[in-house]
C-alpha cells in the first residue's frame, strides 16, 4: 500500500482520545464517523496501523479495543481480575 503522507501527531492523538472516550468498543467505521474532525479514510487506516504496531489497540473480530496505559476501564478490569494470595 502506497502512503501519500504520514498523519500528523495531533490527528493520531485525536483518534486515540476519541477511542478512549467512547463507552463501547467501536468498529472501524463507527470510530471514523465519531471523530470530531474529518479525516481521510486512508489516513485513518494508517493511524490504526500505527496504533496497532505500538500495542495501543487490538482488534477483536470487527471491534477495536484500546489497550493503552491511559485506559482506566481496562486497568481497573485487570486489577480486579488479579488475585493476590
Amino acid at each position: 500500500m502506497k502512503v501519500l503522507h504520514e498523519p500528523n501527531l495531533d490527528t493520531v492523538l485525536m483518534v486515540e482520545k476519541t477511542l478512549i472516550d467512547l463507552d463501547e468498543h467501536p468498529t472501524r467505521m463507527e470510530l471514523w464517523r465519531s471523530l470530531p474532525r474529518k479525516v481521510q479514510y486512508q489516513t485513518f487506516k494508517r493511524i490504526l496501523d500505527l496504533l496497532e504496531a505500538h500495542d495501543q489497540i487490538v482488534f477483536n473480530d470487527k471491534k477495536i479495543i484500546y489497550a493503552g496505559a491511559k485506559n482506566e476501564k481496562l486497568l481497573n478490569l485487570i486489577k480486579s481480575s488479579i488475585r493476590i494470595e
